[in-house]
C-alpha cells in the first residue's frame, strides 16, 4: 500500500499531510514534483493545501496544468485513489476531475478557525469510518473556498450521493451553496475537500476527528 504526495511550488501543508499520512498508514508517501511526467506505483494521490504559484490567476488555475496533474488524471481514470485538501480541492477543480468551481469567500476576507462537519455519506471509500449523520470539528484556512455549482450539476451532486462533507451547526465560514464542504467524482475514487482532516489526527492537536478520513481510505486499501 503507496501513498504519493504532489508537490507544488506555494503548497505550504505538505509537511503536516506527509506527517499525518506517515503517523496513520506507517509509512512516508512518496514525494512527486509539479514536472514529473510519470507517477511511481501507487494506492493514494494526495494533493496537500496552500497557495500553489501563489493563487495567480485563480486557485488551483496554474497547477491543474502542470505534467504531473495529467498523470494524476490517468490515475484517477484507472481507479487510483485521489484526494485534494484545500489548495488541493482547487486544483481537482480547475483540473476537471471534479465539477464546480471555488470563488471568494463570500466574507471577502481569510478564514482561519475550526468549524463543524456533518459526514452526509460515509459509504465511501474516504468517509466509511465514520458514521453517516456524524459531525466533527476540523480545521479550515482558506480565502477561496466558496463552492459554487449550476444547479443541474447540484442536482447530480445530490442525485448520486456525492455530498460527503457539510458544513453544520451554523459554521459554513464561506458562504459555500447548500453548505457543501467535501464532494467526491462521479467514480468515487476522487475526493475534494476545504477543511484539513490532517490537522486534527492526534491527541497533541486537541482531537482526532479528522483521522477517520486516512483510516478510511488506508483501510479499504488494506482491505482490496
Amino acid at each position: 500500500m503507496k501513498t504519493a504526495i504532489v508537490l507544488l511550488p506555494g503548497l505550504n501543508r505538505d509537511r503536516d499531510m506527509i506527517a499525518a499520512i506517515t503517523k496513520v498508514s506507517g509509512s512516508p508517501p512518496i514525494p512527486v514534483w509539479q514536472t514529473d511526467t510519470e507517477i511511481p506505483a501507487c494506492d493514494l494521490i494526495v494533493i496537500p493545501g496552500g497557495f500553489s504559484y501563489g493563487d495567480y490567476l485563480r486557485c488551483g488555475a496554474i497547477a491543474a496544468r502542470m505534467p504531473v496533474m495529467r498523470e494524476v488524471a490517468k490515475a484517477a481514470e484507472r481507479g487510483v485513489l485521489v484526494m485534494g485538501v484545500c489548495n488541493g480541492f482547487q486544483i481537482l477543480l480547475e483540473a476537471g476531475l471534479l465539477p464546480g468551481a471555488l470563488m471568494r469567500n463570500a466574507g471577502l476576507k481569510f478564514v482561519c478557525k475550526q468549524i463543524r462537519l456533518e459526514v452526509a455519506n460515509n459509504a465511501t471509500a474516504f468517509t466509511n469510518a465514520y458514521r453517516k449523520g456524524q459531525v466533527i470539528s476540523c480545521p479550515v484556512a482558506h480565502h477561496d473556498g466558496n463552492y459554487f455549482a449550476d444547479e443541474e450539476t447540484l442536482k447530480r451532486l445530490r442525485s448520486d450521493n456525492r455530498i460527503v462533507f457539510l458544513y453544520t451547526d451554523g459554521t459554513n465560514p464561506n458562504g459555500s451553496v447548500d453548505d457543501i464542504a467535501g464532494i467526491v467524482s462521479e467514480r468515487g475514487n476522487v475526493l475534494g475537500m476545504m477543511p484539513h482532516p490532517e490537522n486534527l489526527i492526534e491527541e497533541a492537536h486537541g482531537a482526532t476527528d479528522g483521522r477517520g478520513i486516512f483510516e478510511s481510505a488506508f483501510g479499504q486499501l488494506a482491505a482490496a
